[in-house]
């Protein structure tokens, strides 16, 4: 065995080499973003799944493995979606000011979001537990794999399918909001949150700090609201 094997042997063996990985990766697709001027393409988290996918796939590491060490960061999830609550009391005047607005948009966002997933998953052949699995995709991640594990889903695959809705919401909301001339920040924020939960939210926060604030309100919502809903509306359907 070589030194350098024989290192890695050794830093494999650590519980913390992967939560050091994670945030390593997070600070470089962090900082990869800053250089490129925050371009929506280049999103810290998509730069460090793939920067840990490549690293995993190299070094031969199980996701179980990686997630023994790094599930710190996934303990942290719950405190951080309640911590959502400052921006909604900050935050609290405008709300109240654009309510009926909000309420609208939440009940037509959340639900689009799973009867477009829900349907789409359906007419291309999936049933059972992987079409439940698709329902709660947009609710942010701790919500999710609950509301999977309830309506008969799969946590596992949910967590995956929350990940990639958030990063292709970060990606695409600001040149499509661009694009259909939204300009209200508090519209664009608050649509972002409901689509794209955590991942969309801390984009949102890189635009614009009204928009963060409004994407953080609408990503709690949105998670509250589909814990009621989805197993009330896939109860009935299914």
């Amino acid at each position: 065995m070589t030194e350098l094997s024989a290192i890695w042997v050794y830093l494999s063996s650590e519980p913390l080499l992967w939560l050091t990985a994670t945030l390593a990766a997070y600070v470089a697709g962090d900082a990869l973003s800053k250089l490129s001027g925050r371009a929506p393409l280049v999103n810290p988290v998509l730069v460090a799944v793939a920067l840990l996918a490549l690293v995993l796939w190299a070094s031969g590491t199980a996701y179980d493995t990686y997630f023994e060490g790094a599930q710190f960061v996934h303990f942290m999830l719950g405190p951080a979606t309640v911590a959502l609550a400052a921006p909604l009391h900050a935050n609290l005047a405008k709300v109240r000011r654009a309510a009926l607005p909000m309420i609208a948009a939440l009940f037509a966002g959340s639900l689009a979001a799973m009867a477009t997933a829900v349907g789409v998953g359906y007419a291309l052949g999936l049933r059972g537990e992987v079409l439940m699995s698709l329902a709660p995709k947009s609710a942010t991640a701790p919500v999710a794999l609950g509301i999977a594990e309830n309506i008969g889903g799969l946590p596992t695959l949910t967590a995956v399918l929350v990940i990639l809705t958030g990063i292709i919401g970060a990606v695409a909301a600001t040149p499509l909001l661009n694009l259909l001339r939204i300009r209200d920040w508090r519209a664009r924020g608050f649509a972002v949150g409901v689509a794209a939960h955590g991942i969309g939210t801390a984009r949102a926060f890189q635009v614009n700090e009204t928009a963060g604030a409004f994407a953080g309100i609408g990503m709690g919502v949105n998670a509250v609201l589909t814990a009621v809903l989805a197993p009330l509306l896939l109860g009935l359907i299914f």
